[in-house]
């Protein structure tokens, strides 16, 4: 699967990351004519997907030339992912650029320093290409705030590209960016990477913390990267997690709890039937597949009141001088929050406990969970369903019931996709136990090359635009 993009004889923007890297080093393409060619594209098509909010294109031409030169005295080993363009989501720093957070209240200030990721991205080569869209916050699993039209998902963008790093997938999947950086409180990089056809991993709880300078879901959140291929996401998580993860030379045989509908929650049958034809898939290849409940119950009860508890704790100020600039919907948990209590906190924080306690025991008897990543696939824009399979769902967890739980649990998790439903993607969440990353990824890379995904369908797309925007 790593190499269909450059068999289409697509935009390097759409190679893999060590194929551009390859290019780079042999001279066959140049960083900086890259970088230009993808800033190209953003100025032809975003203003059709919304996947940036700023674009930093100064700073990614400055760090293009500054790779370029370092391949042309060829004097390596070279930073892994040396004048690679990424998308970097807008709830991270970047030096001498402004940060939104996704909200009118914010963005007049420069930043100073990088956020850590962001650091660590940098200091590994890549060219930062603009901020990604966010949901104000990071506080929905749709990508909607006040500074501009929604996010639109690559395959349709009449519909959401999920949310929070919704622009981070959009950016991914149009070749508006090699790969992005995205942060995940609650399902924000699974989420938009199932919607829109992507790999997206959350490493295990403060194994790659989001950053200290924006505090949101600070029980819960951590950055990742979101990509076209497993592939290209190890090269980006060694970078951000400082260590190797290396595919395997030898195959091991997993045991795998899998659980089709974790608590029952209403799933779009075809969504279903497309998760199961993956595990069946792994069944067949030899792995110990077992039908399992999980047991997750309580989560929303640990999860809620310190979400909220956050938001009044370090948001709470904005009330008196933005609250008409806020979205309704932080506007709400803002004030939501005021009510939460030290003894609910306290609560909470055991409950969370507890429940990562929960899962881990999972892990004496498996080596995987997998379980559906969304309800359902990507919807209109501004229009979260009501209902699922005629059945009336959360107005809204409803869409999005299986990440969150896994957030609380402290544990890595990812989405491969798995299959269309509707002509649009939908994923396969798969759980690994604290700091097993190791094992996410390679189970998720035997999905990606088991599976015929057609994700050329999309890239094919976006070639035929760029051909039509040429002429």
């Amino acid at each position: 699967m790593a190499g269909y993009y450059r068999m289409l004889n697509a935009d390097p923007v759409f190679w893999p990351i060590k194929d551009l890297i390859a290019a780079f080093v042999s001279k066959e393409l140049s960083p900086v004519e890259v970088t230009n060619s993808t800033l190209d594209r953003i100025a032809a098509f975003d203003g059709e997907l919304h996947s940036y909010l700023s674009v930093t294109a100064e700073q990614a031409r400055g760090q293009a030339k500054a790779a370029a030169e370092q391949y042309r005295l060829g004097a390596g080993p070279f930073a892994p992912l040396l004048g690679v363009p990424l998308s970097i989501k807008d709830l991270f720093d970047i030096s001498g650029e402004t940060t939104t957070l996704g909200s009118l209240a914010y963005g007049q200030e420069v930043a100073e320093t990088d956020s850590t990721p962001v650091a660590l991205l940098r200091a590994a080569g890549a060219a930062f290409l603009g901020k990604s869209n966010t949901a104000e916050f990071g506080q929905s699993a749709t990508t909607d705030n006040l500074l501009g039209p929604d996010c639109g998902n690559p395959w349709d963008p009449s519909r959401t590209s999920g949310g929070s790093s919704g622009g981070a997938a959009s950016s991914v999947g149009a070749g508006l960016a090699s790969a992005a950086l995205g942060s995940d409180g609650g399902g924000s990089i699974r989420i938009p990477a199932a919607l829109c056809g992507l790999f997206g991993l959350k490493p295990t709880f403060e194994r790659a913390p989001a950053d200290a300078s924006f505090h949101a879901m600070t029980e819960f959140v951590g950055s990742g990267p979101i990509t076209r291929t497993v592939a290209d996401a190890r090269v980006l998580l060694e970078v951000l997690l400082s260590r190797p993860f290396k595919t395997p030379n030898d195959k091991v045989i997993r045991r795998i709890a899998w659980c089709p509908a974790p608590e029952n929650h209403v799933i779009d049958p075809e969504v279903r039937a497309a998760a199961t034809k993956a595990v069946k898939m792994l069944e067949a290849h030899g792995h110990v597949v077992e039908e399992v409940s999980l047991p997750l119950d309580g989560w929303t009860e640990a999860f809620g009141p310190l979400v909220l508890a956050d938001e009044w704790r370090y948001r709470r100020h904005l009330l008196e001088e933005y609250k008409d600039q806020l979205t309704t919907f932080v506007r709400k948990s803002i004030e939501a929050g005021a009510a939460v209590t030290e003894e609910e906190i306290d609560a909470a924080l055991r409950l969370k406990q507890e429940i990562g306690g929960r899962v881990a025991a999972l892990f004496s008897d498996y080596d995987i969970i997998v379980t559906p990543t969304t309800a359902c696939s990507a919807f209109p824009l501004g229009a979260r369903p009501a209902e699922i399979d005629g059945k009336k769902i959360h107005s809204l967890w409803g869409p999005f019931p299986f990440t969150a739980p896994f957030n609380v649990s402290g544990s890595p998790a990812a989405s491969v996709p798995v299959g269309l439903v509707g002509g649009m993607p939908v994923g396969l969440q798969v759980v690994g136990a604290h700091h097993r990353e190791d094992i996410v990824l390679d189970v998720c890379e035997e999905i990606e090359q088991g599976i015929t995904f057609p994700g050329t369908e999309m890239a094919k797309r976006w070639k035929q635009l760029a051909a039509t925007s040429a002429t």
